[in-house]
């Protein structure tokens, strides 16, 4: 029976009237609870720290806005953190450089915890060997203090799963053994887990298209056929890298690709920018995640006035 149904039902009985007030109010209690908000998470990506157009001073105009708007209780950062560590003139001192610049802008939320993945931009190619200590990701992994390049964490009864996509057999896609650990992990939660993934790369979405086909995550069906048999758990897959704001509804599971903080590289834009600062549609910006016991999962975009 419908709710509207039975309390049409219910105030025809004796004592309907009054038995209508409890049932309605106990409807009332139990969304309250259902729907207690238990996190308010900020998710930045794509900030592509560079020393031009004050973009530093920007960034931590920025850094403060989310923090006095918002109040966030942490930090999801889904990578391309620097302006970039792959080209093939990128020095080791150059690299070092980026990282100090990206340190000294996040003193700004020092007593906020930031968990981060990898971005294609912050790896370096050029490291003489594979024993080097800033062989292809090391160097990225440790600057964002983050425990591996792939990990997971509990927060508030909501677990959350940082994946790296930056295969090193040059595509966009999870390793055999991380996909085997992220498989293992899915399986292993209680049915009743409340799960947020995020990767620097889109799995599903419309800036697919709008992008021409590139910049998706390359194994995007193998992991989207993986998310759907654990619809029931994971909620939402947060991740970056197209500079385009999408949130896209797949049969149950919620694909945000935000917006990048740099906006178009942290300049006015080109000819195909909606307005200052825009990368196509999309203006700079970051989100704010509103996470409820029940599952229930919010992410709105905000653009940010710190353009030029």
């Amino acid at each position: 029976m419908k709710r509207r149904d039975l309390l049409k039902f219910l105030s025809f009985i004796p004592g309907g009237i009054f038995t209508e007030k409890l049932f309605a109010e106990q409807i009332s209690n139990e969304s309250k609870v259902s729907k207690k908000k238990v996190l308010t998470v900020a998710h930045i990506t794509d900030v592509h720290i560079i020393e031009s157009n004050n973009a530093p001073v920007r960034f931590k105009n920025i850094l403060q806005q989310i923090v006095t708007k918002h109040k966030p209780d942490f930090f999801l950062n889904t990578g391309d953190s620097i302006s970039d560590a792959t080209r093939d003139h990128v020095t080791r001192e150059r690299v070092i450089q980026q990282w100090s610049l990206w340190d000294d802008c996040l003193k700004v939320i020092s007593g906020h915890e930031v968990y981060s993945c990898l971005g294609n931009h912050d790896i370096w190619h050029k490291a003489p060997s594979v024993n080097d200590d800033m062989f292809w990701e090391r160097y990225a992994v440790k600057k964002l203090n983050m425990p591996a390049r792939y990990y997971s964490f509990n927060k508030n009864n909501w677990d959350f799963i940082v994946l790296d996509g930056n295969n090193r057999d040059g595509t966009y896609s999870l390793d055999e053994e991380q996909f085997d650990w992220l498989r293992k992990k899915l399986e292993d939660f209680p049915a009743s887990s409340n799960v947020l993934v995020m990767s620097h790369y889109p799995v599903v979405g419309t800036t697919y298209q709008i992008c021409g086909g590139s910049g998706m995550a390359d194994d995007w069906k193998k992991q989207k056929d993986l998310f759907y048999k654990h619809r029931d758990k994971v909620k939402i897959c947060l991740s970056g890298h197209q500079h385009l704001a999408d949130k896209t509804f797949y049969n149950g599971v919620q694909f945000c690709c935000n917006g990048a903080v740099c906006g178009r590289w942290w300049g006015k834009g080109n000819n195909e920018s909606a307005g200052i600062g825009y990368n196509r549609e999309t203006p700079p910006g970051y989100a704010i995640l509103k996470l409820y016991a029940n599952g229930t999962a919010e992410n709105e975009y905000y653009p940010h006035e710190f353009n030029e």
